[in-house]
C-alpha cells in the first residue's frame, strides 16, 4: 500500500480554545506537565497508545507518537478565549480540577495564557454571563474580530500552523435552518447578525476562513452544517466533532456492543449524572440540555440496530438526566441502570456507578484531537474527519450512510486510517494462515 505524502510537523503548532474553563486549563496544564517529564499523560492514545504493524508474528507494535509524524508535546503553543478575564492559572484553580501541587509546578507558563474577549451571545447561553466579550456591529464584525485574533497569534507567538478546538460551554438546541444550508446565505446571514448564528458557528468560520482545522468539543450544531463543511471542503480544511466522549456515553458505547455481540435484550437502560462544574449549570438549562440530551441518547439506537433485532431491542425505553449539583464539582457522577433479558426472555439488570472526573477524561481527548487533526491537515485530509469518531458521542459522518457508534468498531477504524497514512497493511484480524484450515489445497 502506498504511503500518503505528509508534510513534516515543522514549527510550532498553536492549539486555540474558545473557552479557557475546567476543561481547556486542566488540558493545558496536564501537557505543560508532561512536557515537563513531571507526570504521565495518562488517557492518551497519542502518547502512551502503540499501534500493530503487520502481523502478530511480526512482534512490531510502535508507540503511535513515534510511527507517524505527530506535533511533539514541545511544540504546543496555546491561546484562547473566554467570557471571564482570569488568565489559565486562576481560571484552572477557580476550577478545582488539579492539586495546588501540579498548578503550581507550572504556574509561570498559566499565567502568560490570558483569555482574549469572547464572541458570546446570551441567547444561546443562557446561565452564564461574564465581562470579558466582544462588541461588534455584526457577527460578520465578530468573525473578522476573530480572524484578527488569530493571525495576531500567530504573529506573535511565530506558531507555523493552528487548530481550533471548541472547549467552551453548550449551546442551546437548534435545528438547521436555510441560512445554514449554503456559504453565500451563511455569509449573507452573518451580515445581517441573524439569530440563526450561533458563537459557536462564528469561531468556526473565523478559523476556516483562515485554513485553521476546527474540532467541536460540544453537542449543538457548529461545523457539521452545510454551510461551513462547503467552506471547510473550499478552503481544504479537516474538521471533526461533536461533544466529547468522556463519562457515561463513553461506557455505553463499550456495553451495547457486548449486548449485541451476545444477543442480549434490552428492554430499559436508565441514565442520570450529578455534576456542580459550569457545564453543569450550562446544562441546568433546558435549551443547553436538550443539545446535550440529543447527543447522548443517539448511541443506543444505531448500536443495536432495533429494525434488524426487533425482539431485542425494539421499544427499548432509554431516559437520560443530568442534576446540576454544586458540592460536587468537576467530580461527575453517573448512575446507569440496564434492564436485560437472556435465554428464554429471563429478566437480568446492570447497575453501574461511575465516579469520574470529567475534565481528567475530557482533557487526554482534547490533546489526541488537536494532535490528529493537525495530521489530517498536513496529509491533505478535508472536509468531515469520520476516523475520529472514537471521541465523540454524536460524530460527524457521510450523509449516504449512518453514523458509527460501537466504541470498538471506531478504535479500529482510528487505527486503519492511521495505518493507511504509513502505507502499512489494514488489519482485519483474519488469522488465517495460523489455524489448521481443513480446506488448504482443495
Amino acid at each position: 500500500m502506498p504511503k500518503v505524502r505528509i508534510r513534516p510537523p515543522k514549527g510550532k503548532l498553536g492549539v486555540l480554545l474558545p473557552g479557557l474553563g475546567a476543561v481547556s486549563t486542566t488540558f493545558i496544564a496536564g501537557a505543560l506537565l508532561a512536557k515537563k517529564g513531571l507526570m504521565p499523560p495518562i488517557g492518551s492514545l497519542t502518547q502512551m497508545q502503540a499501534i500493530r504493524l503487520g502481523k502478530r508474528s511480526e512482534g512490531k507494535s510502535p508507540l503511535i507518537k513515534d510511527a507517524l509524524p505527530l506535533a511533539r508535546l514541545s511544540d504546543l503553543e496555546f491561546c484562547s478565549w473566554d467570557i471571564f478575564p482570569d488568565n489559565a492559572y486562576e481560571a484552572a484553580a477557580k476550577a478545582g480540577v488539579l492539586s495546588k501541587e501540579h498548578l503550581e509546578a507550572v504556574r509561570g507558563e498559566l499565567e502568560r495564557i490570558k483569555p482574549l474577549p469572547a464572541a458570546f451571545d446570551s441567547a444561546f447561553v443562557k446561565n452564564i454571563s461574564g465581562p470579558n466579550v466582544k462588541a461588534g456591529k455584526s457577527k460578520r464584525d465578530l468573525a473578522r474580530q476573530l480572524q484578527e485574533d488569530i493571525r495576531e497569534f500567530k504573529r506573535k507567538s511565530g506558531v507555523s500552523r493552528m487548530v481550533m478546538i471548541w472547549c467552551a460551554s453548550t449551546e442551546r438546541h437548534m435545528e438547521i435552518q436555510p441560512p445554514h444550508l449554503s456559504l453565500a446565505a451563511f455569509e449573507k446571514a452573518l451580515d445581517e447578525s441573524h439569530p440563526s448564528i450561533s458563537p459557536s458557528m462564528i469561531y468556526a468560520y473565523a478559523a476556516l476562513s483562515e485554513g485553521v482545522p476546527y474540532v467541536n468539543g460540544s453537542p449543538h450544531l457548529a461545523v457539521d452544517i452545510p454551510a461551513l463543511l462547503e467552506l471547510a471542503r473550499k478552503k481544504g480544511v479537516p474538521v471533526a466533532g461533536k461533544d466529547f466522549k468522556t463519562g457515561q456515553t463513553l461506557v455505553k458505547t463499550a456495553l451495547a456492543p457486548m449486548f449485541k455481540a451476545r444477543m442480549l435484550g434490552v428492554s430499559g437502560w436508565f441514565s442520570t449524572n450529578i455534576l456542580g462544574n459550569r457545564d453543569g449549570l450550562v446544562l441546568d438549562d433546558p435549551g443547553s440540555f436538550k443539545s446535550k440530551e440529543a447527543s447522548k441518547k443517539s448511541v443506543l439506537e444505531y448500536i443495536l440496530q432495533p429494525s434488524l433485532y426487533p425482539q431485542l431491542y425494539k421499544g427499548l425505553c432509554h431516559k437520560v438526566r443530568i442534576e446540576y449539583y454544586p458540592p460536587r464539582g468537576d467530580n461527575k457522577e453517573g448512575w446507569d441502570n440496564i434492564d436485560l433479558f437472556g435465554w428464554l426472555g429471563y429478566p437480568m439488570q446492570m447497575k453501574i456507578n461511575f465516579l469520574c472526573r470529567d475534565s481528567i477524561l475530557a482533557a487526554p481527548v482534547v490533546l489526541d484531537l488537536a494532535l490528529f487533526i493537525d495530521l489530517a491537515q498536513r496529509a491533505g485530509m478535508r472536509g468531515a474527519q469520520e476516523w475520529l469518531s472514537f471521541y465523540f458521542k454524536s460524530p460527524m459522518h457521510s450523509p449516504s450512510v449512518y453514523p458509527e457508534h460501537d466504541l470498538f468498531i471506531q478504535h479500529a477504524k482510528l487505527k486503519n486510517t492511521l495505518r493507511y497514512l504509513m502505507g502499512e497493511k489494514l488489519i482485519t484480524h483474519l488469522g488465517i494462515e495460523y489455524y489448521d484450515y481443513w480446506g488448504r489445497g482443495r
